[in-house]
Formats: C-alpha cells, sequence, structure tokens
C-alpha cells in the first residue's frame, strides 16, 4: 500500500499574537485532541485536530519540557533538567511525581556528547515517562544517564537496565519509549541511531537500524510506529512510517523535528525545534 501525505507548515496558531517556545513533543489523546509540548510558560496547549485553540496549562509546573505520552486520561511527562518526571490530569492537575527536584544521579556525565561514563538509578536528565498495560511505569533516562527505569503504579522503582554503550542493551541517549499490543517495549535510542525491542522485563529482543538519530517515536492506532529523526551525516529530518516489523511505510523529509503525534485518522503532528511550530502532514491516501 502506497502512502501519501500533504504537508501544512506551521498549522496550529496561538491567540492573541502569542509565540510557540521551543517544542519538544506533540501528542493527540483518545479524542484527537493535540498536546503541543513547549518549553516556556504555559507548557501545555491544546488544539482541536482541526486548529481550534482550546487551551493551556501548566505554569510552573515543569521547568524544562521534554517527554510527553498521553494514556487514557492521563498526561506523562519528564522535566528533563530538574530530573523529575510528573504525571498530570488531561485539564492540568498534578496526580503524581517521580524523582526530586534538581537532585540528580551520580553518572559521571556533565553534558554533552551525553555519555555517561557509567549506568545509575534515577534520574539524571530523564527523556520521557510512559505507562504500560501491565500497569507499571516506565521512564527513559537518557541525557546522561543511559537506562531504562520501571515503577510500579504507586511509584516503587522495580527494576533499571541499560549500560553506556552500543551493543544490545546498552544505550546511547534513550530519548523515547512506546509499547505494542503484545507489550513489547520500542526504545529510541537516539545517538546510535536506532530502536531496541524489549520485553517488559528488560530482555532484549532486537532493533531497528538504518535511520537518523531517533527523537521521539510513537504508534498509531494502525498499528503503525511514526519516528521523529534527526538530521545525521549531512541528510534532513524525517517523519518516517514504519510497519510493526520495522519495514519502512513512509519517509517525508521534515524541518527539524523534535516530536511527534498521530491521531485517529492517521494525519502526522511534528513538533518542531528550531522553527517552533508544529507542521501537519495530512494523510491523503
Amino acid at each position: 500500500m502506497d502512502y501519501k501525505f500533504d504537508v501544512i507548515q506551521d498549522f496550529f496558531k496561538l491567540p492573541n499574537g502569542e509565540r510557540f517556545g521551543l517544542i519538544s513533543r506533540v501528542v493527540a489523546d483518545a479524542n484527537d485532541r493535540i498536546y503541543v509540548f513547549q518549553r516556556r510558560d504555559p507548557p501545555v496547549v491544546v488544539f482541536e485536530r482541526d486548529g481550534t485553540y482550546v487551551g493551556a496549562w501548566g505554569s510552573g509546573e515543569v521547568r524544562d519540557p521534554h517527554g510527553l505520552k498521553i494514556v487514557g486520561d492521563v498526561v506523562y511527562t519528564t522535566d528533563r533538567s530538574d530530573s523529575v518526571a510528573k504525571a498530570f490530569t488531561l485539564d492540568g492537575k498534578v496526580l503524581f511525581k517521580l524523582g526530586q527536584e534538581g537532585v540528580h544521579s551520580d553518572t559521571g556525565c556533565t553534558g554533552s556528547p551525553w555519555l555517561a561514563e557509567r549506568a545509575a538509578g534515577p534520574f539524571n536528565h530523564p527523556t520521557e515517562m510512559n505507562k504500560h498495560a501491565n500497569g507499571d511505569i516506565y521512564v527513559t533516562d537518557g541525557y546522561r544517564n543511559a537506562r531504562v527505569h520501571r515503577f510500579s503504579a504507586d511509584g516503587v522503582l522495580k527494576q533499571s537496565w541499560g549500560t553506556p554503550g552500543k551493543g544490545p542493551g546498552q544505550f546511547h541517549l534513550p530519548h523515547s519509549v512506546v509499547f505494542d499490543d503484545a507489550g513489547t517495549l520500542y526504545v529510541a535510542d537516539r545517538s546510535n541511531r536506532r530502536i531496541q525491542k524489549f520485553t517488559p522485563d528488560g530482555e532484549y529482543l532486537g532493533e531497528w537500524t538504518g535511520m537518523g538519530g531517533p527523537n521521539d517515536i510513537a504508534r498509531g492506532k494502525d498499528g503503525n510506529f511514526y519516528i521523529a529523526e534527526q538530521e545525521a551525516d549531512g541528510n534532513p529530518a524525517y517523519v518516517c512510517m514504519r510497519d510493526p516489523n520495522g519495514a519502512v511505510l513512509a519517509k517525508m523529509q521534515s524541518r527539524h523535528v523534535h516530536g511527534i503525534g498521530v491521531d485517529s485518522h492517521g494525519d502526522i503532528y511534528a513538533g518542531l525545534t528550531v522553527n517552533r511550530g508544529v507542521d501537519k502532514f495530512v494523510r491523503v491516501r
């Protein structure tokens, strides 16, 4: 099957002449409302899929917005430089927090190129939090760590895995995590330019390669995966669509895309850092 998309640049418009900050993530909820996660207050801006502005929330709650996923009626976020993962209701009420603001685990890493000297516990600049169907919470801890952490629903750390490196089960900037219906974890291992697959218990299952650094990975209702690929080796950024086996179904050049979301109609939303907007890829076939 061929997939075709038309792109509408800067699709969402803020009211009263306001401008977006750097956009880290874009996510659709179960009702196809689109949540834009930006690095300015208020960090969460909500739109209908037709572009209608709904509202915004979260001022003062997330200092350095990074990861955003929605499961049911819960919004899961990570505050990168504060080393906190925080969950909200869809209208912005805090439900729980993992970690303590400004307290970082000791990995020996102090900045770019984001390769930790050693793995450590939660957190040191975490990248994304997501809830699994088994009820547990998984957090990729990537910018100054090299781990995936697994928590119980009540916030107790159950397991961590990963060490710095390029081998199976190792990481260099784990940046995003999603799950399929079988419960398999798909972890965007950005600086290693691959998606690694794991069981819920952290057993390595395989990997997808042949991509730019994966900034974000989302799974659509169609069962396909949508990946925001970073520029690499002189190649531009891409919005990529892969089937459940990892085969590329569509690949569209994009402006610098850091976050990617997909609604129930198969339309794709690309959150942009440099350009500070959201490009919409409208499914036409």
